[in-house]
């Protein structure tokens, strides 16, 4: 392709020295104690990544551990006690405070990058969602020192995590800490799906997006509809270990297989949660190491998709032996083997590119570890196809096969693929390169001892060693295979050490690093600085380092799109979702210590929680709410009409509506929302399936009168017509409406007195939420609706505090559509958990 002339470009020529030092001003990473601060996605990323990368390290730790009581029988290294609390503490920790975070991290590092965009929408969402993390795994993690942590694994199945079986705070801690971890979690999602669909660089169109980009958002979207299931798994067993409420105790209508329904709905779709973006990434890495582009990119942007997709269907694949029908075996078994077809797309993809670049393809150490991911992932693949077919999974379930399986899969389909990222991209943050020679050592060591101490595992499963045992007896012969698992797990961990010692000697945070030291086609490798891209390119391919000659000079001179800081703030652009077309600037705000006070005030709440301390609990939750309408009070800024983007392009810097940017966050947050209820939907029909006779028995209190849920209705919908009616008498620019603010608080007032009557009818039938699983469930449905309203009452008050003080009119009106669009979901739940509390019963009856 030919050099574009300056006609071709957006701008015309080098652009002023001047222009510059006011991005690198702007931009400019806060220095001492006020790095706390920072929202830079190239600060808070890294920060993620070396959190998540602790987290692994500690979790790595624990398993020598496990590995060193288990080296021989009739071990008496560990207590039975202190290792289930190890056992619990090391899986906990690898699936919630290390896989999921460590690839949201990665997104959160290299998404930008990627897109060309100067960072993320909402970069206090993200460092809010990182520092909550960092401080709640931390106090998690601590738990184990002081006799607190969790023993019921990481799975926490009932009854055994019951109050009766599990007296104590230790399981409290799991639940509160994860249950908020997994909140956390969530508002990541929330960034990555608004960033990867609204701040693409122009002509940078879904069927030209980078693999990992497709990968994140579809990551970020199993997030969206699995996390809730567990985040409910959490609340009820919370709820019933704290009040009684009997969601899982079968002499009073629950079953504790609800537990394993939606902690599994959940469970497996992470698997592939994990997996997606580590293989989006090694779609990334292979095209380069052979210097050719990705063989089959539609196919694997499809079979991305089917992945998430079909692993919504596998949930019952860890529940074949509770004595399901036998239909249900047969469609998730089909299932679980139909999964392993766009998973074999894709490594098949990732070997023809090799192959089209043999003679390029490079041995380095990104490549030695992508290398290692295709064994020991394909091995993974191989044994979870055999324990998709029933009658094996019959025998090998609960065996050592089983925890073989699983590391296969995740230890090949996410760590390696995570270490070759290490190497391959740390030039992007790092001002040295990580050692070829170290890296080496490094991969050989954990290659060699992964598959020592995991393949053995096999073996000794089908031998007959159950998972899950602290210790054995010396005479079932299962020492030797044991004793080779722990010196492989003592070889893997010292592969990790020569990676630490390789990221001591060699890893320093900042700019002057090689540029594009490994020739990728991908736009990450553009001159960076604090300020992303010095302009934001226009891109016209899949590769456009390799295809668009002279891109990276043509950035660098500010001859592309927003050179400067038009608004004399952070900016960056936002794209139409489909086409990249530029839409309008967005202002985005710069650091801030309101993002680390919420942060902490909701970790502290949780945590609190968890320990009993519930005054103080409420004092850090309404500092956390202080803090977060402080920092959305700051957020939305003045309209300062169109700016000079480009030599013949102005656009906006205010949007509302569809094409806000914080329009579709809110659709993404309705959408969790909506699956949070769809779960306690399922819940309450499940309970009812399977215990129809004790879940609403002869004699119990009956249902209100219909003059209850028909007041209840009636206020959802006269709260529904008054923000139509607010919104529809917005006042002009400049002018304050005291009216509209009432119109928001009386909604607001209805939506709460909605639930309080709803409360109140059941009240006047006499029901205990603590005498039966369908007394518990109908007062949850009143809990989830409060839940919501809560948010919506904050929302409306914030907004009419907005209207009554000029700052939210008829044009700056993102607030209040905001608010809006939330109150319309709510008033929906709670009319349709109204019509399934009061109407089947009914129709049963």
């Amino acid at each position: 392709m030919s050099e574009p002339t300056n006609t071709d470009l957006p701008n015309d020529g080098p652009r002023p020295e001047a222009e510059l030092e006011e991005l690198k001003r702007i931009w400019a990473t806060p220095r001492g104690f006020r790095l706390f601060t920072a929202v830079n996605n190239t600060v808070v990323g890294t920060l993620y990544i070396g959190a998540a990368f602790l987290f692994f390290i500690l979790a790595g730790i624990l398993a020598l551990l496990m590995r060193t009581q288990l080296a021989v029988g009739d071990n008496q290294f560990l207590s039975q006690d202190l290792y289930n609390q190890i056992f619990t503490t090391h899986g906990t920790t690898m699936m919630f405070l290390f896989a999921v975070p460590a690839v949201e991290a990665l997104g959160v590092l290299l998404l930008p990058q990627m897109l060309a965009a100067r960072d993320l929408p909402f970069p206090r969402l993200s460092a809010f969602a990182i520092w909550a993390y960092i401080i709640g795994g931390l106090v998690f993690f601590s738990t184990i020192f002081y006799d607190m942590a969790p023993k019921g694994g990481w799975f926490m199945y009932p009854p055994l995590t019951l109050k009766e079986y599990s007296p104590g705070d230790n399981a409290d801690f799991w639940l509160l800490g994860i249950g908020f971890i997994e909140i956390s979690a969530i508002a990541g999602a929330i960034e990555i799906i608004v960033g990867v669909l609204r701040t693409r660089p122009p002509g940078m169109t879904l069927a030209r997006m980078p693999i990992f980009a497709w990968a994140m958002l579809i990551f970020a979207a199993m997030i969206v509809f699995a996390f809730p299931a567990v985040i409910l798994a959490t609340m009820l067993l919370e709820i019933e270990r704290t009040f009684g409420w009997p969601f899982f105790t079968a002499a009073q209508g629950g079953d504790a297989l609800l537990w394993q329904h939606l902690f599994w709905f959940f469970g497996h779709p992470e698997v592939y949660i994990i997996f997606l973006p580590a293989a989006g990434l090694v779609s990334m890495m292979i095209p380069t190491m052979a210097q050719t582009p990705l063989v089959g990119y539609r196919l694997i942007v499809i079979a991305l998709i089917a992945t998430g997709f079909f692993s919504f269907g596998l949930w019952v694949h860890h529940m074949f032996t509770t004595g399901i029908p036998g239909l249900s075996l047969a469609f998730f078994s089909a299932a679980s083997m139909a999964v392993s077809i766009p998973s074999g797309i894709q490594v098949f993809s990732w070997i023809a590119t090799m192959a089209a670049g043999r003679q390029k393809f490079r041995i380095t150490v990104p490549s030695l570890f992508i290398l290692g991911f295709l064994f020991i992932f394909v091995l993974g693949g191989l044994t979870g196809v055999m324990v998709a077919v029933v009658p094996f999974d019959f025998q090998a379930h609960d065996s050592y096969f089983i925890v073989a399986h699983l590391h296969y899969v995740l230890v090949g389909g996410m760590v390696f693929p995570l270490f070759a990222t290490f190497y391959y991209w740390a030039p992007m943050v790092s001002s040295r390169m990580l050692s070829e020679r170290l890296g080496k050592w490094a991969f050989w060591l954990m290659f060699i001892g992964f598959n020592t101490a995991f393949f053995p595992m096999h073996i000794t499963g089908l031998s007959g060693m159950p998972r899950r045992v602290w210790t054995y007896p010396s005479n079932m012969s299962w020492d030797i295979l044991n004793s080779i698992s722990t010196v492989g797990a003592f070889i893997m961990a010292t592969g990790v050490l020569v990676f630490i010692i390789d990221l001591i000697r060699n890893f320093r945070v900042g700019e002057g690093g090689p540029q594009n030291p490994w020739n990728a086609g991908t736009l990450e490798f553009l001159p960076n600085g604090v300020y992303s891209t010095r302009s934001i390119p226009h891109v016209t391919s899949r590769e456009p380092l390799w295809d668009q000659a002279g891109l990276a000079e043509q950035v660098e001179q500010g001859l592309h799109y927003l050179p400067n800081a038009p608004t004399g703030g952070r900016e960056t652009l936002i794209t139409s979702a489909i086409e990249a077309k530029p839409q309008y600037v967005l202002q985005m705000p710069g650091p801030s210590w309101t993002h680390l006070i919420a942060a902490a005030g909701t970790a502290a709440f949780f945590l609190l929680l968890t320990i009993k301390q519930v005054n103080i609990a409420v004092a850090c939750g309404v500092l956390a709410i202080a803090a977060c309408l402080v920092w959305t009070w700051q957020l939305d800024r003045p309209d300062q009409g169109e700016v000079q983007v480009a030599r013949n392009l102005r656009l906006p810097t205010y949007m509302t509506g569809p094409l806000s940017h914080s329009w579709w966050a809110m659709i993404v947050l309705m959408l969790v929302a909506g699956s949070l209820y769809l779960s306690f939907i399922f819940s309450y029909l499940y309970l009812w399936t399977v215990s129809p006779d004790v879940w609403a028995p002869a004699g119990s209190p009956a249902l209100p009168i219909l003059a209850y849920p028909a007041a209840s209705a009636a206020l959802l919908i006269v709260g529904t017509v008054l923000m139509v009616v607010a919104g529809k008498r917005l006042p002009r620019p400049g002018h304050r409406s005291l009216a509209g603010t009432g119109l928001l608080a009386l909604a607001a007032f209805a939506m709460v007195a909605s639930i309080v009557i709803e409360l109140w009818g059941h009240q006047e039938t006499g029901l205990n939420p603590a005498s039966s699983s369908y007394a518990a469930m109908v007062y949850m449905a009143s809990v989830l609706q409060g839940q919501i309203a809560f948010v919506v009452l904050i929302m409306c008050l914030f907004a009419g505090a907005r209207l009554a003080t000029a700052q939210l009119d008829n044009r700056r009106r993102v607030t209040f559509d905001n608010a809006a669009l939330l109150y319309y979901y709510a008033a929906a739940q709670g009319l349709f958990g109204l019509l399934l509390v009061h109407g089947f019963p009914r129709l049963l009856g």
